[in-house]
């Protein structure tokens, strides 16, 4: 026998909820949601002739509100915009890091060095930088507001740079090179040298005729 499911209990929201609504909105939730969460944090009420009356002063907070956010996000993209922010992390000698800065990396350098508070949900990170370098991220502020600016992961040991390549000769081809030259040198003075001793030669047994 299926069990029926448990209906959802209608609220009025006194503070804007992720997935669910937004303050002097009305919604639904399921039962343990409403009883273990957001009744106790006071973030909705239930929904009844009594408490409807509040929605209207609510939805003119909650106007007000948004355009305070709207406001200051825009503000924060302005002043983040042209930022680069640095951290230093371990790496290898390629450049790449012993872990990774993720999106709990990015909250807590925003908190220390702009003092800016945001939380995860707010950074656009797909997958973690793993590498050294200078990066874009992206926020996405209250009121939907995008926000940009560049981090600069730098290495804790010095990233190896590849050598230009020179050509080496080995000793032993440099003295096979010489005495080949050497070897050329004395071939071609072989004939004129021989000439020479025959002249010498030849002198001298004139002179001992004599």
């Amino acid at each position: 026998m299926k069990q029926k499911k448990s209906a959802k209990t209608q609220l009025l929201l006194l503070e804007d909820v992720i997935n669910l609504g937004r303050k002097g909105e009305l919604a639904s939730a399921k039962p343990g949601f409403v009883r273990n969460y957001l009744l106790p944090q006071k973030k909705a009420v239930i929904a009844d002739k009594r408490t409807i009356r509040m929605q209207e002063q609510l939805q003119v907070e909650r106007a007000a509100q948004s355009a305070k956010d709207k406001k200051d996000s825009q503000a924060l993209a302005a002043r983040l915009k042209e930022k680069t922010l640095t951290t230093k992390v371990k790496n290898d000698s390629q450049g790449h890091l012993y872990g990774s800065v993720a999106s709990s990396d990015i909250v807590k350098i925003l908190e220390e060095q702009e003092s800016v508070t945001i939380e995860r949900k707010n950074v656009i990170l797909p997958k973690p930088f793993k590498t050294v370098g200078t990066f874009d991220v992206h926020l996405r502020l209250k009121e939907d507001v995008a926000a940009t600016f560049k981090l600069k992961i730098e290495g804790e040991t010095k990233v190896q740079e590849p050598k230009p390549k020179v050509e080496v000769v080995d000793e032993e081809q440099e003295e096979a090179l010489a005495a080949a030259e050497g070897s050329e040198e004395t071939s071609d003075d072989l004939p004129m040298r021989s000439e020479r001793e025959k002249e010498m030669k030849e002198e001298l047994e004139e002179r001992s005729k004599e």
